[in-house]
């Protein structure tokens, strides 16, 4: 891996981070990133595979994702691998096929970060389509659900696995007018709690949720279309909390709410440099 590959915006952050990873924490790692085309997703695709994690790209445009697969060629040592999918389309067949695929590739699976998620409309309860309310809380929630499940099994062959929901404020504190997309945070932040119980006796594989607050993305652009994206942080400054989950500095930590504004920190056990 280079020593310094052409990050600026990564280089810039890891300034204030308020986790100091080594440079190899995540080697050898397989991480899935939904979403992983724009924003938040492409942050923590390039991110991962700076630190040594072979990623599994998964969004819905092959060209913005070989875009990402490139740049993570050329800079890192790593294996990514693009997956083109439709969420609002996902079932059980498609998903089989991911996980067929990663468990001949790599053999386990080692985390996954469920990134992707469409706004929908932000209008009142009462003038929302219902079709519309539908297709966000497929890609939202029911994807999420369908891939972890079909995905346990290689999960379960990594010694310790991560598993992040991408969640938001209005998944905490419902909002008006964000109708869908608040409930499908809702269902996230739901679905970490029942898999986080589920799985706490064996202990292999975690699951967190994580807020990462208002960040320069298009989503942000699209939900308040008169603030100044000047004035918001870049995704690469809100990701040493996401970094630290899927590192084995975070092995114990389940079932736990992560806000990326508020974040101090992991406790210093000693693990972030090993």
């Amino acid at each position: 891996m280079p020593e310094k590959p052409d990050y600026p915006e990564l280089e810039a952050a890891r300034l204030n981070w308020r986790f100091t990873p080594a440079d190899s924490c995540l080697a050898a790692k397989v991480i899935l990133v939904t979403g992983a085309s724009d924003g938040i997703g492409r942050a923590l695709a390039k991110t991962y595979a700076t630190f040594g994690a072979h990623v599994v790209l998964l969004g819905r445009t092959r060209a913005k994702l070989e875009v990402v697969f490139d740049w993570i060629t050329t800079h890192t040592r790593t294996e990514p691998v693009i997956v083109p999918c439709e969420l609002a389309a996902l079932d059980e067949e498609s998903g089989y096929a991911l996980r067929d695929a990663i468990d001949d590739s790599f053999g386990r699976l080692d985390g996954i970060v469920h990134n992707a998620s469409i706004l929908g409309p932000k209008v009142p309860i009462a003038h929302y389509p219902a079709q519309q309310w539908q297709q966000v809380l497929q890609v939202n929630a029911f994807a999420p659900f369908l891939l972890t499940q079909v995905l346990l099994p290689v999960l379960e062959k990594s010694p310790n696995a991560s598993i992040v929901m991408i969640s938001s404020s209005v998944g905490r504190k419902g909002r008006a007018y964000w109708g869908a997309y608040a409930v499908s945070k809702f269902a996230l932040e739901g679905l970490t709690e029942v898999l986080a119980d589920e799985h706490s006796h064996a202990g292999k594989i975690r699951i967190n949720s994580l807020n990462p607050g208002g960040t320069r993305t298009a989503m942000r652009r699209a939900a308040y279309p008169a603030e100044d994206p000047a004035t918001l942080p870049n995704p690469e400054d809100r990701l040493d909390v996401a970094l630290y989950l899927m590192t084995d500095s975070a092995i114990g930590v389940t079932g736990e709410r992560f806000d990326a504004r508020s974040w101090d920190g992991p406790v210093d056990d000693g693990k972030s440099e090993q």
